[in-house]
Formats: C-alpha cells, structure tokens, sequence
C-alpha cells in the first residue's frame, strides 16, 4: 500500500514538474479566484447588471416614443 502511494506521489511530482501541467494549474488556480469573486460580489453584480438592463429598456422607451 505504501509503495502504491510513493508511485503516485511521484507520478504527481512529475505532473506538476511538466511545463503544460503548470500551465493547466495556474488555469485552475485562475478559475477558482474567479468563481470565489462572483460568488462574493453575487447580489452587487446582479444589482448592476439588473439596473443596467433597466436603463437600457427605458432609454429605449423614449427613442421609439
């Protein structure tokens, strides 16, 4: 069992070694700081996208008459 986990404690060093590996991880890493910020600022970015939709349909109101 333990030689089962040295095995794959290696495979993993040598995944994260590999350059492309690297390149996956910081993407992953870029991911998830994007998600931890949307889910932070969830009910500000609703507020602004909603007001937005709402000035938008109002300004168009007033140019169609």
């Amino acid at each position: 069992m333990l030689e089962k986990i040295k095995k794959t404690g290696g495979h993993v060093k040598e995944y994260l070694s590999n350059e492309e590996a690297i390149g996956v991880v910081e993407i992953i890493l870029i991911l998830v700081v994007l998600i931890a910020l949307v889910l932070l600022f969830k009910d500000q970015i609703v507020k602004v996208v909603n007001d937005a939709f709402k000035s938008f349909n109002d300004d168009s109101s007033q140019i169609i008459g």
